[in-house]
């Protein structure tokens, strides 16, 4: 009887060691699994990490590009209103030479006039030289604005 008492408590601790090696193992298995899906984890918030960090790189340049493409047209803008104060001042200047030049011949016109007035006619032709001289004051007061 003690021969089966101790195959039966033989049997049973084999069984238990059998039993517990199998937990033992799936111990194992399910800490490999745990590992793998932590891991798993892990790359996968990388991959989102990623994905954000190439998301806001295109972002970044697309806002460089705007921003070289604003200063480009902020450049250009610069350039058109100093183009306009040029024309604006070349207008100017086209004006007072036309009026510089209109003096001048008006004044050639008084002398013209001075020298070829009738001298019987003494009212008129001191008229004429007052207003050649007045004319002639005014023309090379004018002159100086030639271009």
């Amino acid at each position: 009887m003690y021969r089966l008492v101790y195959h039966l408590v033989c049997n049973t601790l084999q069984h238990s060691a059998t039993r517990c090696n199998t937990l033992q193992h799936t111990a194992i298995h399910c800490n490999t699994l745990q590992y793998t899906a932590t891991h798993c984890n892990t790359l996968q918030h990388t991959a989102i990490h990623c994905n954000t960090l190439q998301y806001t790189a295109i972002h970044c340049n697309s806002l460089q590009y705007t921003a070289t493409h604003c200063n480009t047209l902020q450049h250009t803008a610069i350039h058109c209103n100093s183009l306009h104060h040029t024309a604006i001042h070349c207008n100017t200047l086209q004006y007072t030479a036309t009026h510089c030049n209109t003096l001048q011949h008006t004044a050639i016109h008084c002398n013209t006039l001075h020298l070829t007035a009738p001298l019987s006619i003494p009212f008129s032709l001191q008229h004429t030289a007052t207003h050649c001289n007045t004319m002639q004051h005014t023309a090379i007061n004018a002159t100086h604005c030639t271009p």
